[in-house]
């Protein structure tokens, strides 16, 4: 097994996405928004709320741009690890729309153990071309390493010595990643036991963008005031998995229109090095 040779700046055809209403509100609702209050967030999760505007959190960009893939070559897929993810929007994100998304390999370095190929997504609106959002995710592959390319920068510093300006702590439920699966990630990690004991799970384990979704909740709430608007773009590595029906704090810096934050499963880091850009 191999990655595929001159990878580094192959892009994939463009794919035509299309999302209504109650893709948003699912989204929602299943990276847990309304699920401890059901009468918050519910520009969010419900659509008739009298004075409330259904809005969108930012990143569904993600749900927008994820069907866009690049043949990676013939590689061990049960080796293949989320291990960072980006969105950077132009403005907030229509509740209902049809997208052209094309993908493109940024980087392939070389890891020693493995590679990590970075793969950029730029969704534009299907009948304007104008931009809707990028997103970048990064995949660690094991046993893809030691042929001689670029390790790439070093990691960016870790949160700030000091005490966080805000903390949030959401508990997941025990079946949020079935819930999640509906989002359109079916992969059997997240749902069979007997997949999640092939990779070394007592049971399955929670979707790392779920874990993502619930991060950005807890921004739009705290440094955003509310409003999915505010948050711009947004970046983090995902370091440990988390098991549905874990809580998740969020650990939030803010200094001006930057934001540092880390998220905690039941006390260890599973998202860190986190950096967000809060709109002008």
């Amino acid at each position: 097994m191999a990655l595929a040779p001159a990878l580094e700046g192959t892009q994939c055809e463009p794919v035509n996405v299309a999302w209504a209403r109650d893709d948003v509100l699912l989204y929602a609702v299943a990276v847990g928004a309304g699920g401890e209050d059901p009468t918050s967030e519910l520009a969010l999760t419900t659509e008739n709320t009298e004075g409330v505007r259904t809005a969108v959190l930012p990143s569904f960009a993600e749900i927008i741009t994820r069907h866009a893939r690049v043949d990676l070559g013939d590689i061990d897929r049960a080796r293949l690890v989320h291990a960072e993810q980006s969105f950077r929007l132009p403005g907030p994100l229509p509740v209902e729309g049809r997208a052209r998304v094309t993908s493109t390999v940024t980087d392939v370095l070389d890891k020693g153990s493995g590679a990590l190929v970075r793969i950029e997504a730029e969704a534009v609106d299907a009948e304007t071309g104008a931009p809707l959002a990028s997103t970048v995710r990064a995949l660690f592959i094991g046993g893809e390493g030691g042929f001689g390319g670029p390790r790439g920068p070093s990691a960016a510093p870790s949160a700030p010595d000091r005490a966080p300006d805000h903390e949030v702590t959401y508990r997941t439920s025990p079946g949020q990643a079935l819930l999640y699966r509906l989002t359109g990630d079916r992969n059997p990690l997240h749902s069979d036991p007997v997949f999640a004991a092939k990779g070394g799970f007592d049971r399955p384990v929670l979707h790392g963008m779920c874990t993502y979704g619930f991060t950005t909740r807890a921004l739009v709430a705290t440094v955003c005031d509310g409003d999915p608007a505010g948050l711009v773009a947004m970046d983090a590595r995902f370091t440990k998995p988390v098991l549905p029906g874990q809580a998740l704090t969020v650990s939030i810096w803010r200094d001006g229109s930057s934001v540092a934050f880390r998220t905690e499963a039941d006390g260890v880091v599973v998202l860190d090095r986190g950096t967000a850009e809060l709109a002008g």
